[in-house]
């Protein structure tokens, strides 16, 4: 499995639908297999980085850097797995957790002030100041109840993320 020479079974697509938590059909799978054959284009059964970032929508996210860390090498097992995380079958809690892994950039299962405005800066650009993502990413932990120097593991972000009292009010100036 892996490579555009080898076709799928049967039993290999029931397997990566178990490895995905059935989130996708098995004609899901069998697609999302001829377009790995695809990206694959030296029938190495992974994905590289070059491979990824050949997808468009992939390469013109400001967030790629930090999402090829998650997915250079990927086989198709895990290809799927990864990309089971996007489907509208996939929790809350999954989406968090890919989140999660997306923030927390040094690999340590937590996320610090720091970790915060860099993925603050790969996203916002030249659209805002280093001060006002400070400003940003403060007055969002203070609504959580947190302070700068928290560093949150999974379930503090969680909570983080499904606070009832946060508001994402963040106005980006135009001038």
């Amino acid at each position: 499995m892996g490579n555009a020479s080898s076709m799928l079974t049967q039993y290999d697509i029931e397997e990566v639908q178990e490895h995905c938590n059935y989130l996708f059909s098995q004609q899901e799978i069998v697609s999302l297999y001829e377009r790995f054959c695809q990206l694959d284009r030296s029938a190495k059964g992974f994905i590289s980085e070059d491979e990824f970032l050949s997808i468009p929508e992939f390469s013109l996210n400001p967030l790629s850097k930090r999402l090829l860390r998650m997915v250079d090498g990927l086989n198709f097992k895990d290809f799927v797995a990864f990309l089971s995380t996007f489907s509208a079958k996939a929790s809350l809690r999954q989406k968090i957790e890919l989140i999660f892994k997306v923030y927390d950039i040094d690999g340590k299962g937590k996320i610090t002030f720091k970790d915060l405005l860099e993925v603050s800066r790969d996203l916002t650009g030249s659209f805002m100041s280093e001060e006002q993502r400070e400003q940003v990413v403060t007055k969002v932990l203070e609504e959580a109840g947190y302070t700068r120097d928290c560093a949150f593991s999974l379930e503090d972000f969680i909570q983080i993320i499904d606070h009832p009292g946060l508001k994402m009010e963040v106005e980006v100036p135009i001038d």
